[in-house]
This record gives C-alpha cells, structure tokens and sequence, in this order.
C-alpha cells in the first residue's frame, strides 16, 4: 500500500498546483492583445476561414521562395513540413513575419502521419512525477493537458474526447487507477474532458463486449474509464500547413534543402539551397533565420552547418496495427497502462477500424521504416490477453513503423538522459533547431521554436503569439451537425459506362466528409454533384472521387501517395483497398496535373513499394530474413 500512500501525499500538491499555481510554472504567452494584435487576428481569420480563401498555387510558392534573395530575404524560413514545422510557419506568419517552409517529402510524410493518434497529457508521466517526486515530470503533463484542449478547440473537425478504459484485475488496481485517473482529470483543471469513472465487470463488458472477463488466472474486477484526445493526424498536419500558405507563408512540399548558405564570413547560415523534387531544379532561398525543424532528420540538417556537430537524436521505432472494427466498440478504447513486462498497450477506434499497439524500441533512421514481424506479433499477443476474440495475423489490414525523434539537449552537461520534452538550440548562428515532444505540444514547441528565431535574428514582429486562438482552415464555425448539409443539398453523382447515374449523399460520405474537411466539405460535395465524381474509391471505405480533384487543387496533393496516406488514410487503415483504389486516383491526378503515360507509371510503381512498407496480412513477408 506504500503506492497508494504516497499517491494520497502527492494530490493535495497537485490541487493547489492545478487550481492555483500554474502561474508558477509557466509565464504566461505575449497575447495579441499586448501587441494591438486583436485585429490582427480578425485580419488573419478572414483571410483563413473568409468565403473566398484559396491557397496559393504551388507555382506561385516556389516563386516566392525564389524571390527572397540576399537583399530581400525571408524572416524566418523552416525546414520540414511535419506538426512542428507547419505549426511554426504558422506561428511566425501570423505575428506578422515573412515565412517561407520547405518539405522534402510532403507535409506529414514522417513522423506526424504515424503516430498514436492520440493527443494526451501523459498518464503515465504523471505517476513517474508523483512516484519520483518529479516536478519537472508534473510540469510536462500540466502543460500537455492544456495544449491537449487547445488543439482540440482548434481543430474540432479532425480532434475529438475519446473514452479510454482500463481494466482492473484485482481491487488494489481498482482503487489505485481510480485514484490516478482522478489525480489526472485534477491537474487537467479546466482543460477537462470529462471526468473519469469506475464501472463494475458488468458494465464494462456491456461498453466492451469483446474485453475478456477471465484470462491469465485473473478476474476482471470492473474498469476506469478517463478521456483523452484522438485526432486525425496527417489531415490536421496538412491543414496547418494551408493555414500558414492562406495566412501568407511561402509553403512547398517536395522541396528538399541540399545544402545551407553562410554569410561571406562563414560565420552565420544566411539561407538554404534547395531542389524541388518533382521538376529537379534547384534554386536558393535567403532568411535572416533558419528553423530546422526536421524531425528525426534534424541532425543532418545540423551537420550541413557543423559536419562535426554532436548528434541529439535518440531515434525509437513505435509499431501501430490495424485491426478490424469488430475488435474494439465505435467510441470507446483500451489502454492496459502496464503489460506483464511493462509495456503501454492499447486498442483504439479509428476512422471505423481499430488501432492497436505499440512497441518503444531503439531503430536507425531511414526515410521508410518498416515494422518487424515479431514487433507486430508481440502486439498481437499482448491485446489477446485482454480480449475474448481470437486474435489472428490474417486480421492485420494495415501495420506500419515511426520513429520517434527522442532529443537530447547538446548544451546539456549531461547527455545520458533522453528527454520527451522538446529541445530547442542554436548550435551555428541563424540554425535554430527544435526537436523532441510530441504531437499534444506542437503548437507551444512551434512558439518557442519562434521566440528564438526571434532572438537569434533580432526580428520585429507586429504582435505576438496568436495560434493558441486561431482554428485551422476547415475549423471556424464547424459543428457535429454539419454533415446534415451535405447529405441533404448534394448528389453523388457517379460516371458509369459513359452514362451519369446520380446518387445519395449517404450518411457514411457525408459525415466523413465533414470531419475530414470541415467547413469545407461543401466545395468537396460540389465536385462530386457538380464534376461527376462522386463515386467511392474504395469498397467499404467512404473516400470519393472528387476528394482527389479537391486535394489536388487545394491541400498541394502532388502524388499518388500524398493522397492515399496523408489527404485520406487509406494506405494506413487498409494497404489492399489502397492499392485497389490507386489506378483510378492516379486517373484523377492526372487529369489534374496533367502528367504524360510515363509519368502515371511512375506514381503506380511507387505507391505499390510504398504500400509494400505497411505488413498486412497479405503482403507481409514471413520467411525473407527481413524480419527475422
């Protein structure tokens, strides 16, 4: 009971912290408001959510990257398009400087597309700072909670609270995950979600009905239930990024930095030089201050500084699975917090399938990084142990691999220990480097990514931070009811044969059009009714035709695998419908980007090896040595 004691000891701190003493731990952010930057951000929301908003032309970006020349260079240029960057784009964009960003692959094609999905304060990092009396530990979870919400309020489309259950097998763990869960709905203050709660074996068998009540020589004595965020990762990065482009940043995917510019000097990074991927032309980009921003790939950016930089990367490998619904009810998740050997494994409801996982494992970086075979069984078998249905590799529609960027601080004195906070740096004047954290805290590791672009490049805003207040593109006036709209003013209607069939806007298209769009899911329902392209591109799935003409258009989907992975999830929930559907997006894609034979090819060739990387069932490769 010494467990119990100590947690009880712990909670009278953490109410005086939660209801009174965050002041302490966080000064707080320059609002708007203290730089006359209230119109501001009406300005910035009209520009973003107005009627009329429309990202600029990918042409048109890369001529403004382009034009920013050592006489007229960009404030802030960032390096890589995933959650931190795009959010720090934004960031530096809305308080009034001159930004440009530069991808190499497309927005969200690392890290931030293969995540969770779950946006949390860390449940598990509260009881490390309770346990270790830990205040720095504490510090981190206060301040996830509160961003937690923040994104949430931001992106009310592609985030929603999701019920989270956590099965106890004795009464100690029932009085000890109630007392924990509790302490966390505490310290998340007004942040709350819900509150958490207790149910007895029965009802949450009736919640769950496939979590097991007997296994493993154990009884189930009941469950907590607690709330945390799920969102739409790869869609709310994109949408970040179409936040900054609509709000006047220079945003280009597919454009990789192959080397930095120095100052005459070579004392200072003055710029960048940077290929454009999809055309081969290399041209060079001048800022006053560089943002790396690279993820797991930060260090190389750092060594085209510095070739003999101290790396800070700690790269860990997290598996995820896809599972059929039937595994998990819609609305309601698993999380066992600690395995038999101490592992975090849970089963999620996502996007009408089941997300399951994960593993935390030293890897390499590789631009494409693959699950292991015995990763994806040690998450088969750990799941099988709470549940009542047969558990079977044959179920794996989709599996796949990222790596989380683990940083560790190279000014820190000692470099032994990892951080999952983030770490912000200069290590070569004009290179500020950010890394680490987790997608919760993107929008605060993007503030603090700008502050020191500001410090380092003695730049002058017009105001301060705004993002904390301002809704992604999609998100202002967006509610659960919008679908509605769709399913009652639009057709489907479908080309069959050379013959226009119409068609319903059934429930299932509607609603996913519109937390996949938000308020802009009407100018994707136009293109269906209006175009002819309102066919499903996938059985079983509710992604249509004119989605591919929308992101095409609207969201930078420059290929093939831009649109099954990050502008729908296809590839991720399920790699067989993914590679059904690719000849008729690429049909599409064509038409749109008017690519020649050769080039068709070319996007069917490289959607097949990428979908090779995602082991489902039946493409994954048993007896190779692969995965031995």
């Amino acid at each position: 009971m010494t467990r119990l004691r100590k947690l009880g000891t712990t909670v009278g701190a953490a109410i005086a912290t939660a209801c009174g003493g965050a002041v302490i731990l966080y000064s707080p952010s320059i609002s708007a408001n203290d730089h006359g930057g209230g119109s501001r951000l009406e300005t910035l929301r009209q520009r973003v959510h107005g009627p009329d908003a429309v990202v600029p032309e990918r042409e048109s970006q890369q001529s403004a990257l382009m034009a920013a020349d050592k006489a007229h260079p960009l404030d802030v240029l960032v390096i890589g398009g995933g959650a931190t960057g795009s959010g720090a784009a934004l960031d530096a964009v809305t308080r009034g400087l001159r930004v440009g960003l530069v991808e190499r692959e497309d927005f969200a094609a690392g890290t931030s597309s293969r995540s969770t999905k779950l946006l949390h304060g860390g449940v598990r990092y509260l009881e490390k700072a309770v346990f270790n009396l830990d205040y720095g530990q504490f510090k981190l979870v206060l301040h996830a909670l509160k961003e937690r919400k923040q994104v949430i309020d931001n992106a009310p489309h592609l985030c929603n609270a999701l019920p989270c259950m956590t099965p106890c097998f004795n009464w100690f763990e029932v009085v000890y995950y109630w007392a924990g869960l509790k302490m966390y709905d505490l310290v998340a203050g007004r942040q709350l979600l819900h509150l958490s709660r207790y149910y007895s074996t029965e009802e949450s068998v009736e919640l769950f009905p496939t979590l097991a009540r007997k296994g493993n020589d154990r009884s189930l004595r009941g469950t907590v239930v607690y709330y945390d965020g799920q969102m739409n990762d790869s869609r709310l990065n994109v949408g970040l990024a179409c936040t900054a482009a609509l709000a006047g940043a220079a945003v280009l995917n597919h454009a990789e930095v192959v080397s930095l510019l120095k100052d005459d000097a070579g004392k200072r990074i003055i710029g960048a030089r940077i290929r454009d991927n999809l055309t081969g032309k290399e041209f060079e980009t001048y800022a006053k201050v560089i943002v790396n921003a690279g993820g797991p790939f930060c260090d190389s950016i750092r060594k085209m500084a510095n070739k003999n930089v101290q790396e800070m990367i700690a790269p860990s490998s997290g598996v995820h699975i896809i599972l059929p619904d039937y595994y998990s009810p819609e609305g309601m998740g698993l999380i066992v917090p600690k395995t038999k050997d101490g592992r975090v494994v849970f089963m999620l409801p996502w996007l009408g399938r089941t997300v399951a996982g994960t593993t935390d494992s030293s890897t390499t970086i590789t631009y494409l990084p693959e699950p292991h075979e015995d990763e994806i069984q040690f998450i088969l078998d750990a799941i099988s142990d709470y549940l009542n249905v047969k558990v079977r590799r044959t179920d794996v529609l989709s599996a796949w691999s990222g790596i989380r960027p683990l940083a560790m601080d190279p000014t820190a004195k000692n470099t032994e220990s990892i951080s999952r906070d983030h770490v912000v740096c200069e290590d070569y004047p004009g290179l500020v480097t950010i890394t680490g954290g987790k997608w919760t805290t993107y929008r605060s590791m993007a503030e603090d990514a700008v502050n020191a672009a500001i410090k380092s490049g003695k730049l002058t805003p017009t105001n301060g931070c705004v993002t904390d207040n301002l809704r992604i593109v999609g998100g202002e006036g967006w509610e659960p009811s919008s679908f509605t709209v769709l399913a009652q003013q639009y057709k489907r209607m479908k080309s069959t044969g050379g013959k226009v069939v119409p068609g319903v806007m059934d429930s299932a298209a509607a609603k996913h059009l519109s937390r996949a769009y938000g308020t802009l899911a009407e100018r994707v329902a136009a293109i269906a009714q209006d175009e002819n392209l309102g066919k499903r591109l996938a059985h079983g799935y509710p992604y249509l035709e004119a989605e591919v003409a929308y992101c095409a258009r609207n969201e930078y989907c420059e290929s093939a695998i831009d649109f099954i992975a990050r502008r729908t999830r296809l590839a991720f929930l399920e790699t067989d419908a993914a590679k059904k559907a690719l000849p008729r997006v690429i049909e599409i894609l064509a038409n749109e980007h008017k690519w020649d034979n050769s080039r068709q090819k070319e996007e069917l060739q490289k959607a097949k090896e990428f979908l090779e990387t995602f082991k489902s069932s039946k493409n994954a490769r048993f007896h190779d040595g692969k995965h031995s």
